[in-house]
């Protein structure tokens, strides 16, 4: 159950998904990466999701990125016990690398998907979605 709230869900749900008003141009959320930034442990996850209990630090916000072995030990089953990614990584990239059509390049969105933040350099499409993660 998830506590209702108008003023959580316009400044906050709406925000997440990417469907309320915002200032910014063509501002990409990535709540994979926020999850890593401000739940590293996955204290957060875990204290509203229970099926992946078992999974420890980073790993909480990825599931579908680690081995099976990994996920059978932490008794999670991709699609019957926990859910596939609602977005696969193809559909990622299309998003992330939309450009506006019309006057040319929008003024904010002059390096592109490949050149993403220092703070985020290790953490692209792939990082997200790849089994293989840095320490």
């Amino acid at each position: 159950k998830v506590d209702y709230t108008v003023y959580s869900n316009y400044g906050n749900w709406l925000y997440s998904a990417g469907v309320g008003n915002d200032p910014r141009d063509h501002r990409r959320f990535n709540t994979i990466n926020q999850g890593l930034d401000y739940d590293g442990s996955g204290d957060y996850v875990q204290l509203w999701v229970p099926e992946p209990q078992e999974l420890q630090g980073g790993d909480i916000h990825a599931p579908w990125a680690l081995s099976s072995a990994s996920l059978s030990q932490a008794g999670i089953t991709l699609g019957e016990t926990y859910p596939q990614p609602v977005v696969t990584a193809p559909e990622w990239s299309r998003h992330t690398s939309h450009r506006p059509q019309g006057r040319g390049p929008h003024p904010t969105v002059t390096k592109g998907a490949a050149h993403p933040p220092m703070q985020h350099k290790d953490r692209g499409i792939d990082f997200c979605f790849s089994r293989k993660k840095h320490p």
